[in-house]
């Protein structure tokens, strides 16, 4: 396992991938499942420098490990602000048309389409959100 943490800020985002696709390389991530990860990563650790600590500031942590049978990675974000479940709005309804649809959600909807798994925890003071996707069978 290996692991980042730094300011949750949107001027890390860049470091943020940066580090994820590091790592992805090291196993021969193939490039469209990374794709996928990094829009993935990008959606949450823009969600947590854009609210979990707002209007302050604070630390995100970033970690990455891989599964074996089938090769997966799995990527975990931990901060110690506000308590949020993003599992717990329901999914935007994306047969409406974007006039009519709520503003927000969509993100965050296309993360748990596009990854195998999605989880949330709240322990000891800090939000945990693991995402997992499945590299290769």
């Amino acid at each position: 396992m290996k692991e980042l943490t730094l300011e949750a800020s949107i001027d890390n985002l860049g470091q943020v991938l940066c580090f994820i696709d590091e790592q992805l390389e090291t196993i021969n991530c193939p490039l469209r499942e990374q794709m996928k990860i990094d829009v993935a990563v990008e959606e949450i650790f823009a969600n947590i420098a854009s609210y979990a600590y707002a209007p302050d500031s604070g630390n995100t942590t970033v970690r990455i490990e891989f599964e074996k049978n089938p090769l997966a990675a799995v990527i975990t974000f931990v901060d110690s602000g506000v308590p949020y479940d993003p599992l717990e709005k329901a999914d935007p309804d994306v047969s409406l048309s974007l006039h009519e649809r709520e503003i927000g959600g969509l993100g965050i909807f296309m993360v748990k389409k596009s990854m195998d798994s999605m989880t949330y925890q709240y322990e000891k003071g800090q939000n945990v959100l693991h995402i997992r996707k499945i590299l290769k069978e």
